[in-house]
């Protein structure tokens, strides 16, 4: 039987988070400390852990045959290669820094600057499309030490809370692209491993949905029933039950997270009570 093979990320946040999902999808992997090639028991998979930056090649490659990684890292090395989901986890910037005490009015200030970065190819980019030559420095790893050791002038780096730029004695002055964790696929994958990737998709947007969406049950008066249902946004409609109380019903729907905490305050001046919000574990469209 066909397996399909997926890399993810060989440590860090991004490792957890891939290997989270994949659980969450019910998928489990039989891997152990430092194995670089793991088994799954319930899923017809293979799972590499792989260095971030090498990703793209064993995807062009066809090596793996789908990956988790950022968006960021396809952007500087893998513009190439399709993206099939976009997994709205491990987010960041990929952004330029600065010395707190450098005199920043506009990205015309970094003109003939010496920059530090691990994204040359993102930099020149985002630098010829305003126009700016710099002197552009490829290092990796601790980017942001390069302005306190006289190594540059300003860096470019992912930021996350901000809090390593603020360590550093570092301000961010331009945020040059916005990144999340991506499902990305070889343009080598076989056909039978195309029906696998569509079953995991399958799983994947039914986590997402349910990470995205809260289960609300709510008990109202039954002349405002009509007033609160027109503010559910509901998949398709709420449902109503009548509660042992006469004159009031129980109603339960779905709510997006994001618009979340302004319906329940509507909801509340509608005459709701007693509302409980539960979390979803899937959500299967």
């Amino acid at each position: 039987m066909s397996k399909i093979k997926i890399a993810i990320q060989k440590s860090g946040r991004l490792n957890e988070d891939s290997v989270k999902i994949l659980k969450d999808c019910g998928i489990s992997i039989d891997n152990g400390i430092d194995q670089l090639k793991a088994e799954t028991r319930n899923f017809p998979m293979e799972v590499m852990f792989l260095r971030n930056g090498d990703i793209p090649k064993y995807l062009r490659d066809g090596v793996v045959d789908i990956a988790i990684i950022g968006e960021n890292v396809l952007i500087e090395k893998g513009k190439d290669i399709a993206i099939a989901e976009k997994l709205n986890f491990s987010k960041c910037k990929v952004s330029l820094a600065v010395p707190k005490d450098f005199n920043y009015n506009s990205i015309e200030d970094l003109q003939g600057k010496k920059i530090a970065t691990s994204y040359p190819n993102t930099v020149t980019e985002y630098l010829d499309a305003k126009g700016i030559k710099a002197d552009l420095h490829q290092i990796s790893g601790s980017v942001e030490i390069a302005p306190n050791i006289g190594l540059a002038d300003a860096i470019c780096d992912i930021v996350s809370s901000g809090s390593t730029l603020f360590k550093n004695n570092l301000k961010e002055v331009e945020v040059m692209l916005t990144s999340e964790a991506v499902l990305a696929v070889s343009p080598k994958i076989s056909e039978d491993n195309k029906k696998i990737l569509e079953k995991l998709q399958f799983r994947i947007k039914s986590v997402l949905k349910a990470r995205n969406s809260k289960y609300v049950l709510l008990n109202a008066p039954n002349e405002k029933i009509e007033d609160i249902v027109k503010i559910l946004p509901g998949m398709r409609s709420p449902t109503v039950l009548p509660l042992a109380e006469e004159g009031w019903s129980s109603i339960h729907t779905v709510i997006d997270q994001d618009k979340f905490w302004d319906i329940i305050d509507e909801l509340k001046a509608e005459g709701a009570e007693g509302i409980l919000v539960c979390p979803i574990e899937k959500m299967v469209l």
